[in-house]
């Protein structure tokens, strides 16, 4: 079971009432309102990740899997990369990461 702490929150009135009359458990909603909010968070900051990489990130893509595979010493490469798995896709600025054609 999950460790819990008690905090003190402080809601307007009104909004109390809105979840008393359809909850039971205040903490129970309260959490569960928490809870989808961070991880709607956690999505807006993966999309904005997405959409302005790293540089370090972006050179990756620029230059490729293949390319970074072939600079791992040749022990590594088997244990660390797949190359027949995934698509191959590349980077384009403005739209991320786009579907290579074949």
């Amino acid at each position: 079971m999950a460790t819990v702490e008690r905090v003190t929150v402080t809601l307007p009135a009104d909004v109390l009432r809105d979840i008393d009359r359809r909850e039971k458990n205040r903490s129970k909603f309260v959490a569960e309102a928490i809870r989808k909010e961070l991880d709607r968070r956690r999505r807006a900051e993966l999309r904005r990740s997405l959409q302005n990489p790293h540089p370090e990130s972006a050179k990756l893509a620029e230059d490729g899997i293949e390319e970074w595979a072939g600079s791992l010493p040749d022990e590594d490469v088997d244990a660390l990369v797949d190359r027949s798995a995934g698509k191959s896709v590349r980077w384009i600025s403005g739209q991320g990461w786009v579907k290579e054609s074949e």
